[in-house]
């Protein structure tokens, strides 16, 4: 009894020692300040910023070990050499591209994908990008631009781009909502008369109030 007793004791005084040391002691959180994520965004070159929020540009994207946006995409991929810009690839044989060669083989120079389906496993050639067809060169099967100006239809003018294409209208017109058609541009909108301001299509027209002569250079009234 007397040992068992000793025990006891002994455990009770570890006990309150526990409460004693742990009870009412509060471990403050280290807040981190509301601005801090937005300002670390903001930070490095390549940072733009759509709307209200902000992010790596296009072509861009945020480097691992700095958290900035220093490394280049190459949507295509750059196969055996590195990408050193957006959609720029540094091949091993010295040549710069939107892509690097990969060895002759059946797929051409994009390689090939493995499409599997209960549990057999064929080569399928991967396709162009869009505005790209795909076409048999003396170096192989390669992708090039589709000159979409041959079939679309711009009521101005129609400038075709690598993928895609632009229409543009002439002075005096802005472009519509549809990209495609021109409309006139209202230039009395930027207010370019002193007095009165008179639209018309491709142009327009100032004048003067009662009293007041147009001055030579066709805006001001005198």
């Amino acid at each position: 009894p007397p040992v068992m007793l000793v025990e006891l004791l002994f455990q009770a005084a570890c006990v309150s020692l526990f409460l004693s040391s742990g009870q009412g002691r509060v471990y403050p959180a280290r807040k981190k300040p509301a601005s801090f994520a937005v300002e670390r965004r903001r930070v490095g070159p390549h940072v733009c910023f759509p709307g209200s929020g902000s992010g790596c540009c296009p072509g861009w994207m945020l480097s691992p070990g700095s958290g900035k946006c220093t490394l280049p995409l190459c949507s295509f991929g750059c196969g055996g050499g590195s990408c050193i810009a957006p959609n720029l690839c540094m091949c091993p044989d010295g040549e710069q591209g939107i892509t690097c060669p990969e060895p002759p083989g059946t797929c051409g120079e994009y390689g090939c994908d493995l499409s599997c389906n209960h549990g057999g496993c064929q080569e399928v050639a991967r396709v162009c990008p869009i505005g790209f067809s795909m076409a048999e060169t003396a170096n192989g099967v390669r992708c090039t631009d589709i000159d979409e100006c041959q079939s679309t239809a711009c009521e101005g003018t129609c400038v075709n781009t690598e993928g895609g294409f632009a229409c543009e209208c002439g002075a005096g017109w802005e472009l519509s909502a549809d990209r495609r058609s021109c409309r006139d541009t209202d230039e009395c909108q930027a207010t370019p008369c002193q007095h009165r301001c008179e639209n018309s299509v491709g142009s327009y027209r100032c004048s003067c109030r009662p009293g007041y002569h147009l001055h030579g250079n066709r805006h001001s009234c005198v």
